[in-house]
């Protein structure tokens, strides 16, 4: 493994994959890629609204990602940082394959009871379409709330798997 990339955009799952993803190319020695991809708006947006939303979103994206920077060169890391404009899983998996990444990671959002059973929208892309292995990194504080809810509710059944 020689190439390995994270998605980022500033959320507490994005923040536990970086962890994981610094963690995995100092385990395999491999160079980490960090990618903050700003939104592109829908085409429905008449041209001026859709300028002024695209500079929005990539003020937020540069925000975001002179966060991830500072995080990172503070705890002696030195990435490759890119940011790019369009929707976010056709952005992260083009950058894989540009790159030749060898594996991808991303955060999922978990915020209702169903999404243990779902994978976020952009997770799901990645993971169908990604030229590589790809993992998916929960945030452990959704993850404990959603186990004590479980505790709270536990019979003598035995657990759906």
């Amino acid at each position: 493994m020689q190439n390995i990339l994270v998605g980022y955009d500033g959320s507490p799952s994005a923040r536990h994959a970086v962890m994981f993803a610094v963690d995995l190319a100092k385990r395999f020695d491999a160079r980490l890629h960090v990618l903050v991809v700003a939104r592109a708006p829908d085409w429905g947006a008449i041209e001026l609204e859709r300028k002024e939303m695209v500079d929005y979103e990539l003020r937020h994206a540069n925000e975001v990602l002179d966060e991830v920077k500072a995080k990172l060169t503070a705890s002696g890391e030195h990435p490759d940082f890119d940011l790019v404009i369009g929707q976010p899983a056709k952005e992260i998996v083009l950058y894989a394959e540009q790159h030749d990444i060898d594996h991808l990671v991303v955060g999922h959002r978990g915020h209702t009871p169903f999404d243990r059973w779902l994978i976020g929208s952009v997770a799901r892309q990645v993971l169908a379409y990604a030229p590589c292995a790809v993992t998916i990194v929960r945030d452990p504080s959704t993850m404990k709330k959603r186990h004590a809810k479980t505790e709270q509710h536990t019979t003598n059944e035995a657990p759906f798997v």
